[in-house]
């Protein structure tokens, strides 16, 4: 049997809210203010991303970070971070400790614990009535649930840590989130020592075997891991069925061809509204014929890279069959989040599970009136209405 269609139009996304200081063109380099009003150049184009990405001319640290370019106050992703004179090695060491965990043989392992765990917060809101907020009843606790087995943290712990996750990501407050990343470093740090106690099968356990890994090390790979661990599939999980909701023939194709599941969910991560990511030059530089000197910003656009017509035809259309290209969402090459493997599969395995079990699951709102997360760099949905 032919599939049917699976595609449908999609709005326009912003790249990110900037105002251009100078000319701009289509794809390259154009030079823009941030939300903070620092000036910043913005790479724009799939294969220039692709490109920086790799260049290990620009990096996430700077040698004055007091003095940098900032996107915000949050503590992740809102300026730089790491130490300057051994970023490199720092992130080489972070990739090659942490990537085993991670990965796609690991996460096939665990993948029927992830299974149980978004049948079992499927049934408990089937069990509630004909409707919910599929935001707190699956897009939140599902990727709390799983990041707390995988790093051997408590799941009663789970509402302080969540707290201090999005303080730290406040992309208002530097203070607020200064504090919840105190905090979260703090708890991270009392979690190192309670696993070189009593270790458990988890990869915090296992982090304490590494041999030359201080606590402090540790507890800061524990920080990454717990932020970026669930907030990026809170987001993306509920972002991704509002997509789908929004475009009621694509929960439909959906639910009769649940084996475009695997491929539906890489195509709402291409389609959905991606902050850009910020760099900064270790050197001067030229990029696209521009000079950038040391220490400047370099944004790069990944809206742009995953919506680009030279790479993807009607960009602007979710396509869950689409067959081309390959997103920048997660990164790419050597800057390829190691994490992308655990996101995929709990995206699938909630749109997937949605899909089959609620034909006719449909917004309870108009899809205008679903309330955005503002204060926190990830963005996503506060709340997601949903009925059936």
């Amino acid at each position: 049997m032919t599939p049917e269609p699976a595609t449908e139009s999609s709005a326009d996304a912003p790249i990110l809210a900037v105002c251009p200081l100078t000319g701009s063109h289509p794809y390259g380099m154009s030079r823009v203010r941030t939300p903070t009003g620092d000036p910043a150049w913005l790479a724009t184009g799939y294969h220039l991303v692709r490109d920086l990405f790799n260049d290990v001319r620009l990096g996430r640290s700077h040698p004055t970070p007091d003095t940098a370019a900032r996107v915000g106050a949050a503590v992740f992703f809102g300026g730089p971070m790491g130490e300057f004179e051994t970023e490199l090695a720092d992130q080489k060491r972070m990739k090659t400790v942490l990537a085993p965990h991670f990965s796609i043989k690991r996460m096939r392992e665990f993948q029927p614990r992830v299974e149980a765990m978004t049948s079992e917060l499927i049934d408990a809101m089937l069990a509630r009535g004909n409707s919910a907020d599929l935001h707190t009843a699956l897009a939140l606790p599902l990727p709390l649930l799983v990041i707390c087995e995988l790093l051997g943290v408590p799941y009663e712990d789970r509402d302080r840590f969540r707290a201090w996750t999005e303080a730290s990501g406040d992309i208002h407050d530097r203070d607020k989130a200064l504090q919840g990343a105190a905090a979260l470093y703090e708890y991270c740090t009392s979690l190192t020592r309670l696993k070189r106690r009593t270790p458990g099968e988890d990869v915090m356990s296992r982090l304490c075997e590494v041999p030359d890994l201080s606590d402090d090390d540790i507890a800061m790979y524990g920080m990454a891991l717990l932020f970026a661990g669930h907030e990026t599939s809170v987001v993306q999980i509920g972002v991704g069925v509002l997509m789908l909701l929004e475009r009621p023939g694509l929960w439909q194709s959906l639910h009769r061809n649940p084996d475009l599941v695997p491929n539906a969910v890489d195509e709402l991560l291409r389609a959905c509204e991606a902050t850009s990511v910020p760099r900064y030059a270790r050197t001067d530089l030229e990029i696209s014929g521009i000079h950038v000197a040391a220490g400047e910003m370099v944004l790069l656009g990944l809206n742009s890279a995953n919506h680009d017509p030279t790479v993807f035809t009607d960009p602007d259309r979710v396509d869950l069959a689409r067959q081309e290209g390959s997103h920048v969402t997660f990164g790419y090459g050597t800057r390829y989040c190691p994490g992308a493997p655990l996101a995929r599969m709990e995206m699938q395995a909630a749109i997937g599970q949605l899909a089959a079990r609620f034909p006719s699951l449909t917004l309870e709102v108009d899809p205008d009136a679903v309330a955005k997360q503002e204060n926190v760099f990830t963005g996503g949905v506060t709340t997601l209405p949903v009925r059936w």
